[in-house]
């Protein structure tokens, strides 16, 4: 018995930190490319990447990844994906798929298709995963698995070039939806980007009081501030580039919160105890919600590992 071919011959990844690793690490246990193929911006990062021997090979240049290949996919900071389409566009095969995994839709789609030729299919993606953890031995095959891959294809987008690139991302693991740009860039504001905002902003509040010293900010991180930190120590360059690719549907969620900020504030201010009550009675059906749907364990801890009580003698 024979298996079935590829649905990819070759695949390109421009970038290879978290995302492409892990893109790498499915494709290549699910036999999803006949090839794979990368490259990255660093030579000590290619050097790395060939020294882990996931990919087939890894290229200098990007122009050299995209050439011949079926697949591209652009795992980079929002930021310099226009830049990286221009570079790209004339090496690229004609019927080719290129996508990305940027967190922002609207921006990339039009940075990169200002710069790619009619003869491919141009399909924004957005797998909604991740760690606060970057580089090529951050990835895993398993990051995928349940997670919501969000396809946002422009309105004259080829339908089967679309199914093969959902195709692609239900064989690694995710779930997939169907959605325009700026429908994305609204939602995503609102349940990650603005959550970013928020951590970075308390961590570094913590980080400037005077009162109080960073050693006891680190000894006493238990519960909230904690998993704060843990979001705030996402990759700064990819995080810089969302909010200013994503201003206006930030801006719009922000300030959204400043408003219900202002009510709680108040709230607090007058003892009002209803107000309180009635609002994280309402949040905590949002998380579980989450845990319900299977984004999330109900575990204790967030399921993290407790030490053993033991007697002293």
């Amino acid at each position: 018995m024979t298996s079935s071919a590829p649905l990819f011959s070759r695949i390109a990844l421009i970038g290879f930190g978290l995302i492409g690793g892990s893109i790498a690490r499915a494709a290549r246990a699910q036999g999803l490319a006949a090839e794979i193929v990368t490259t990255a911006r660093s030579e000590k990062t290619r050097a790395r990447v060939m020294e882990l021997g996931i990919v087939d090979r890894v290229l200098d240049t990007n122009a050299e990844a995209a050439k011949d290949a079926d697949l591209v996919i652009l795992c980079i900071p929002v930021g310099v994906c226009g830049d990286v389409a221009r570079e790209i566009a004339p090496h690229l095969k004609r019927g080719a798929i290129v996508s990305d995994v940027g967190s922002v839709k609207g921006a990339v789609l039009r940075d990169m298709a200002a710069y790619l030729p009619d003869s491919v299919h141009f399909i924004p993606a957005h797998p909604v995963a991740g760690t606060e953890h970057s580089g090529p031995d951050s990835g895993f095959a398993e990051l995928f698995i349940n997670r919501w891959c969000i396809l946002t294809p422009p309105d004259n987008a080829d339908a089967a070039a679309v199914e093969k690139l959902a195709a692609f991302w239900r064989a690694i693991g995710a779930n997939v939806e169907i959605m325009t740009a700026d429908h994305h860039d609204l939602v995503l504001a609102v349940t990650s980007h603005l959550p970013h905002l928020i951590a970075y902003t308390i961590v570094g509040t913590a980080d400037e009081l005077e009162d109080v010293t960073r050693s006891e900010v680190l000894k006493f991180s238990a519960g909230g501030f904690r998993d704060f930190t843990r979001i705030a120590a996402s990759d700064p360059t990819m995080w810089r580039d969302v909010f200013l690719t994503n201003k206006d549907a930030v801006l719009e969620m922000l300030g959204a919160f400043q408003e219900d900020l202002s009510k709680l504030t108040r709230a607090i201010r007058r003892g009002d105890g209803d107000v309180l009550f009635e609002h994280f009675t309402r949040t905590r059906a949002i998380r579980r919600g989450i845990v319900s749907i299977g984004q999330d364990a109900a575990s204790a801890d967030f399921g993290r590992p407790h030490a053993s009580l033991t007697k002293k003698e």
